[in-house]
């Protein structure tokens, strides 16, 4: 019996891969079907074979994933970890002098 703070969620849907990969642009955008919203915590795998292109391409792949939807319980650490990591960025200074 699993409690229900610690039930997770899976379903499976398309989405669209496009890669380019030149000296202006090197990105992957995965795209899901049905504008699903991924909340803090939720895992995405996409499905297939590795991508491969060409430099100097853009391609567009249609393929399949499952996304894990986070328990209420693994949302909640996971927003206190981003919390805490995201702290981390105020510990720079900026010092307006030269360093001796």
């Amino acid at each position: 019996m699993a409690l229900p703070f610690l039930a997770t969620q899976s379903f499976e849907l398309p989405c669209t891969i496009t890669v380019e990969q030149s000296s202006e642009h090197f990105h992957a955008h995965v795209e899901l079907a049905d504008e699903v919203d991924i909340q803090p915590g939720d895992k995405v795998r996409v499905h297939g074979a590795p991508i491969q292109i060409p430099f100097g391409t853009r391609q567009v792949f249609e393929r399949s994933a499952t996304v894990t939807r986070a328990s209420p319980l693994m949302r909640a650490l996971t927003r206190i970890a981003a919390y805490f990591d995201l702290a981390e960025l105020y510990e720079v200074s900026f010092n307006a002098g030269r360093i001796k």
